[in-house]
């Protein structure tokens, strides 16, 4: 199994977050992914988040440096 990630810096946002999660199972980072979504950028929790998160995920672990948008 993979490590897999999320990175919030490829998507500008008017708070310009710089969180990058990761985990070594998808499970995990789709849990922390939806809390961060909810807790900081005011989502719901749903279905439809979850589903959109999990399209977001990349293998291996984020770059030290921001992504270009």
């Amino acid at each position: 199994m993979s490590r897999k990630y999320i990175d919030c810096r490829e998507f500008p946002s008017e708070m310009n977050c710089t969180v990058a999660l990761s985990a070594d199972s998808e499970s995990e980072l789709l849990e922390a992914a939806v809390q961060h979504a909810v807790a900081i950028h005011k989502h719901t929790d749903s279905p439809e988040l979850r589903s959109q998160l999990k399209t977001l995920f990349h293998e291996g672990t984020p770059p030290a440096e921001a992504p270009r948008t």
